[in-house]
C-alpha cells in the first residue's frame, strides 16, 4: 500500500540536527518516515506531539520555550545525553514543563554515562515546571481527576497502563508554583499504570516535592530526590507500587518530610488505599529543626509496607496520624529491619482528635540495616550520573 506522509503539526523545527518523525500508516507494519531534511528549532521546543506522531531528540541541547505536550497517541523519545533546558520566563509567558496525556507516551532513554537532564538556564528553584505524567490507572479522587498544574485528566481502571519508559534522567531546578496549592513537583505521576518503567531518576533543587504519586499502580526503581524544598517523596490518591532503592537527602538548610504520606483527605478510608510496598530506603535528613523535621509523615488512611531502612538526622523517625493510619499500625502499616542514626523521637503518633497514642509497633530495628545500599553513604547504583551527592 502507498504510503502517505503525516505533515508536522508540532511547533518546533530541529535546527542543527534532524530528528525522526514517525507515523502509524494503515499498515500496522509499516512507519512513514517525514522528509529527514526536516529540522526541529533547539531555540524553541514546545507545542504539542498529536497522535500518530513521534518525535525524537537524537542529541545535543534543547531549549524548552514553553509547554510541551504529548497527547493521547503521540510519542516523544530523547536520546542519551540529551540535555532540555527551560529558558527563563516573564510575566505573562507559557510556563515551562513537559507532559504527557492520558494515552500519550515518553521514552527516555539515558545511560549510567549519558543521562538524560531536564534542567533551567536559571540554577534555582521553581525555574520551570518539571514532568507531568498522566495515565489511566485507578485513583481514589472519584473515577477522573484533573492534574493540578497542567489540567490533563487522569485516572481511571487500567492498573497496567503505559505511559512510556523513562531509565537514567536527572531534573533540575523545577517546582514553579503558581500558588500555595497549586505547584509543580520534579516528577508528578497522575493515575500512572504498571505499564510504564521509572527507573534511575533523580529530582534535584526542586521547591516543591521531588517525587509525587497521585494514585496509580506504577513501580519504580533506583530513585534519587536531593535538596528540595519540601518533601523528597509524597503519594496520596490510593497509589499502590513496589519499589526499591529509593535514596535522599536534604539539603542544610531546607527541606521538610523524607516522606509524606497520604491516603485521602476528605474520606481516610475510601479505596483503593494508598498501599505502596518500598524495600531499601534511605532518608537523609537536616537535623531537627523548627519546621517538620519528619523521615517518614504517614497519615490520613495510608497503608505501606517498608523494609530495610536507613533513617539519619531528623526530629522524628516516624510520624503516625489521624484514627484511620492508626489502625493499620503493625499489620499493614509496618516498616521492618530499620536502622535509626541522630534521630530525637523514634515514633509518635496523634489520634484524630489530637491526643497522643503510642504507635511503636510500626517498626522493628536492625542495626544491619543497609537502606538503598550503603547506608548514609552513596549507593553504587547512585554514581556516576546523579549530582549533589
Amino acid at each position: 500500500m502507498k504510503k502517505s506522509v503525516t505533515t508536522l503539526l508540532l511547533l518546533m523545527s530541529l535546527s542543527a540536527t534532524p530528528f525522526i518523525f514517525t507515523a502509524c500508516s494503515s499498515d500496522d507494519d509499516e512507519l512513514t518516515v517525514v522528509d529527514p531534511g526536516k529540522q526541529v528549532d533547539r531555540e524553541n521546543l514546545k507545542g504539542s506531539i498529536r497522535n500518530g506522531e513521534h518525535i525524537i531528540l537524537e542529541s545535543g541541547v534543547y531549549k524548552l520555550t514553553g509547554p510541551l505536550v504529548v497527547e493521547n497517541g503521540g510519542k516523544l523519545t530523547i536520546k542519551a545525553g540529551v540535555t532540555v533546558e527551560a529558558t527563563a520566563f516573564k510575566g505573562g509567558e507559557e510556563i515551562r514543563y513537559i507532559a504527557t496525556a492520558q494515552g500519550g507516551q515518553i521514552f527516555v532513554e539515558g545511560t549510567a554515562a549519558k543521562p538524560v537532564v531536564m534542567t533551567a538556564s536559571n540554577k534555582t528553584q521553581a525555574a520551570w515546571g518539571g514532568l507531568v505524567l498522566c495515565g489511566k490507572a485507578p485513583i481514589n479522587n472519584g473515577t477522573s481527576g484533573s492534574a493540578e498544574v497542567s489540567g490533563l485528566t487522569y485516572g481511571g481502571t487500567d492498573v497496567n497502563d503505559n505511559s512510556g519508559s523513562i531509565k537514567y534522567l536527572r531534573i533540575e531546578y523545577s517546582g514553579y508554583s503558581y500558588s500555595a496549592e497549586k505547584e509543580f513537583n520534579g516528577l508528578s505521576m497522575f493515575g500512572v499504570g504498571r505499564g510504564t518503567t521509572i527507573e534511575y531518576v533523580q529530582v534535584h533543587e526542586g521547591s516543591d516535592d521531588g517525587f509525587e504519586w497521585f494514585g496509580g499502580t506504577v513501580n519504580t526503581k533506583y530513585l534519587v530526590s536531593t535538596s528540595n524544598e519540601d518533601d523528597q517523596f509524597d503519594w496520596t490518591e490510593g497509589w499502590n507500587g513496589t519499589n526499591e532503592n529509593w535514596y535522599a537527602k536534604e539539603a542544610s538548610n531546607k527541606g521538610n518530610r523524607g516522606v509524606e504520606a497520604d491516603n485521602n483527605f476528605k474520606t481516610h478510608t475510601v479505596d483503593p488505599i494508598s498501599n505502596p510496598t518500598i524495600k531499601n530506603l534511605t532518608l537523609i535528613g537536616r537535623g531537627a529543626h523548627d519546621g517538620e523535621s519528619q523521615a517518614l509523615k504517614l497519615r490520613v488512611g495510608t497503608k505501606g509496607m517498608f523494609d530495610n531502612l536507613v533513617l539519619s538526622n531528623w526530629g522524628t523517625g516516624f510520624d503516625v496520624e489521624n484514627d484511620a493510619t492508626i489502625t493499620y499500625v503493625g499489620t499493614s502499616l509496618k516498616a521492618t529491619r530499620v536502622k535509626f542514626d541522630n534521630v530525637a523521637t523514634k515514633s509518635k503518633g496523634k489520634k484524630s482528635d489530637g491526643s497522643s497514642v503510642d504507635v511503636a509497633s510500626v517498626f522493628t530495628e536492625d542495626a544491619t540495616a543497609t537502606g538503598a545500599g550503603a547506608g548514609t553513604a552513596v549507593p553504587e547504583w547512585a554514581k556516576g550520573w546523579t549530582v549533589g551527592l
